[in-house]
């Protein structure tokens, strides 16, 4: 590994003991790994430190703030963010040693392609790939932004391509797919009341159905399957849920007026 180019991964963590160790072995070889935990009541933090010595515990402030928070506690010169539930490739890790630790890239960040396994079987249509991530960044050159819980890498400068995959175990069976829409949902439902957006009964009945052919048809989720349908069903349900719940947010304030 290059004397002069140091590399630090970056991880956040909740109740993750099932998951982590996977994803600190895929990254073991990185300069430094800085893991930040939002109180586990497993064995995560357990873990993490058999790899690391830099586990810092704090309290959950939401998705944007927790990976800036984590980004900006990185020395290295390129910084690596990972979810718990992820892992590099070999072929990734190969391709940022080969383009990052032993060249000299001229772009400031790195997107990789991320792959998803779901239902005993890795997701390749239905807008769940490529699903393309900026991960590896020059520190100082980007910040976490958008909207919890839908974080994402903001790039300041030029971005290059890594082939290699990151691989994502994105949920262990439909029930836990299904906890986390409820979760999520109620975030964004939130989240759009701040900013003004109303719900009506147009919405509700066109855009689940909408999501649906989305995802099936035209992204060609058919060809994934069972699991490809039962992505399609459940994320037209999500967008359901979140109308229905910023209706209820609607009429709860309305209420209260």
């Amino acid at each position: 590994m290059s004397e002069n180019i140091r590399i630090s991964a970056v991880i956040v963590t909740f109740n993750e003991e099932k998951n982590i160790r996977e994803c600190l072995e895929s990254i073991k070889w990185v300069d430094e790994i800085i893991v930040v935990d939002s109180f586990s009541r497993d064995r995560t933090a357990e873990i993490c430190r058999q790899y690391t010595e830099k586990v810092i515990q704090k309290k959950w402030p939401g998705h944007v703030k927790q990976k800036q928070f984590a980004l900006e506690l990185a020395r290295g010169d390129w910084i690596l963010s990972l979810d718990a539930d992820e892992r590099l490739s070999k072929e990734a890790a190969k391709e940022i040693k080969t383009r990052v630790l032993n060249g000299s890239p001229s772009c400031d960040g790195f997107i990789f392609p991320r792959q998803s396994h779901y239902l005993g079987r890795w997701i390749s249509h239905g807008g769940w790939y490529p699903d393309s991530k900026l991960r590896l960044v020059r520190r100082g050159k980007a910040v976490w932004s958008g909207n919890d819980p839908h974080d994402k890498l903001i790039l300041n400068g030029t971005a290059g391509h890594i082939g290699g995959k990151i691989l994502h175990y994105v949920y262990s069976d439909i029930s836990q797919q299904l906890k986390t829409v409820d979760s999520f949902s109620g975030i964004s439902a939130e989240q759009w009341k701040k900013e003004g957006k109303k719900c009506n009964l147009f919405l509700l009945l066109f855009r689940p159905p909408v999501r649906f052919l989305e995802m099936y048809l035209w992204k060609r989720g058919f060809m994934d399957g069972m699991p490809g349908f039962i992505i399609a069903v459940v994320s037209a349900y999500y967008v359901f849920l979140k109308y229905a719940k910023l209706w209820e947010l609607e009429k709860i304030k309305s209420k209260s007026s």
